[in-house]
């Protein structure tokens, strides 16, 4: 996994910026409740969705977390008393706080499946009722977009996707919560081109091919051949799915 710590003050650069932020902030407040007034971004990196999600929903009271401490402290000069460091799979909070909980790219980052039930755990845990998740699902899935990178990188190794939109229902469903909805939005400027895929590669952002693995660069090879090698190719697509906390009674 990337050091997020030593990624922070990069990160929104190379992962889309303000433009990817906003699609993401609306697709997501799309799916919370108009009369909420309390949400909780988890996970928050360095802020730049968790603003926007204060900023484009007035009266709405948005608090992020992060375990990072590069990442949250990026989101505090962002949102001033607003960021807690804190462990998502330990949330500091008490059960029923929040009319909504939102993890944007987070659960695709965790190693272990147990961890992953965890976090949708904890996030159910602090969801008042009525309330809803809302988070990313099939991250990886979203960036195949049909493209000549695509077709030179499918037969490398992956590992299960932690996030899968069937096991992330199942833990939400252990917890009580029930399908809400679901929304996707355009990760602009996301598009990957043939270099910079090599780049990322060799940074180890796939993370089943190791930086210096004889494979890796079997795969740079490949890439290099391909044409337009600065060209970007589509945009990835995400999706969000949401779940409820059912009304007591």
């Amino acid at each position: 996994m990337l050091d997020y710590g030593k990624e922070a003050e990069a990160y929104d650069a190379t992962r889309g910026g303000e433009a990817r932020a906003g699609a993401a902030a609306d697709a997501a407040l799309g799916l919370v409740p108009a009369d909420a007034s309390r949400l909780l971004d988890v996970a928050c990196g360095t802020g730049i969705v968790t603003r926007r999600l204060a900023a484009d929903r007035p009266g709405l009271q948005v608090t992020g977390c992060d375990l990072t401490a590069g990442m949250a402290r990026m989101a505090a000069a962002r949102l001033p008393g607003a960021i807690l460091l804190a462990d998502s799979r330990r949330l500091p909070f008490s059960d029923g706080t929040f009319d909504a909980v939102t993890s944007i790219w987070l659960l695709h980052l965790l190693e272990d499946p147990a961890e992953v039930r965890a976090v949708v755990a904890e996030c159910a845990r602090v969801l008042r009722p009525g309330g809803v998740y809302v988070t990313t699902v099939d991250k990886a899935a979203a960036h195949d977009v049909g493209s000549d990178i695509d077709s030179v990188m499918a037969p490398r190794p992956r590992r299960p996707a932690r996030d899968a939109c069937a096991t992330v229902a199942a833990h939400a469903a252990e917890h009580g919560l029930l399908p809400a909805g679901r929304a996707s939005f355009v990760g602009l400027g996301q598009g990957r081109s043939p270099r910079r895929t090599i780049a990322d590669l060799r940074r180890g952002w796939f993370t089943v091919l190791p930086p210096g693995d004889p494979r890796t660069e079997t795969y740079a090879d490949r890439l290099a051949t391909l044409p337009d090698q600065d060209r970007p190719r589509p945009d990835p697509r995400f999706t969000l799915r949401c779940f409820r906390r059912p009304e007591a009674g």
